[in-house]
């Protein structure tokens, strides 16, 4: 479909060297900022995994904040760099089809062990730490009739060619027209 679009396609991958120390840590940090006053005078009506990013938040030191920064602004440039080669980026939206509401996050990926609870949108944070802009459209249904989305990432601050690039994706395979196989 893209290279019907004029596109010419590659396989090719940025180096995320970092990104998920970075991310965890940065998250940390916010959910300390934003949520310590809430944990100390609510603990038992937050949900476990707020506390428990709170908490990692509230033990991170000085030194470890600026190394994940450090290590963000690397992770920037070779993301920069490698965007000077490819217009877009193209990847899953996230590594797992929607699953049941009443799982609250996945544990395991084809036989992975998820260390937090959000390690199975490694995908989406991946890119979120770049700070590259990005846009999520649909791309078709999986076997069982659940979305699948194709994650569009720009270079840094082309945010309205990631639009373009998705509007036109969107019109040339109707996929948001499209409605999942209903189960007999």
């Amino acid at each position: 479909m893209l290279t019907e679009l004029g596109c010419e396609v590659a396989e090719a991958a940025p180096d995320f060297a970092d990104a998920e120390e970075i991310f965890q840590v940065w998250r940390a940090w916010r959910f300390e900022l934003r949520y310590s006053e809430l944990l100390e005078a609510h603990r038992d009506r937050i949900k476990d995994t707020v506390i428990w990013n709170t908490e990692k938040g509230q033990r991170l030191t000085g030194p470890e904040l600026g190394r994940a920064e450090v290590r963000r602004t690397q992770l920037y440039h070779r993301m920069r760099a490698f965007m000077e080669r490819y217009e877009f980026l193209l990847c899953a939206t996230n590594q797992v089809p929607p699953f049941d509401v009443a799982m609250p996050y996945l544990t395991e990926i084809d036989g992975v062990k998820m260390e937090t609870y959000i390690d199975w949108m490694r995908s989406c944070w991946h890119i979120t730490i770049t700070g590259h802009p990005a846009i999520s459209v649909p791309c078709g249904f999986t076997p069982e009739g659940l979305p699948v989305g194709l994650q569009i990432v720009g270079r840094h601050q082309d945010d309205f060619g990631v639009l373009q690039l998705a509007h036109a994706f969107e019109q040339a395979t109707g996929a948001w027209k499209r409605r999942p196989p209903i189960a007999a």
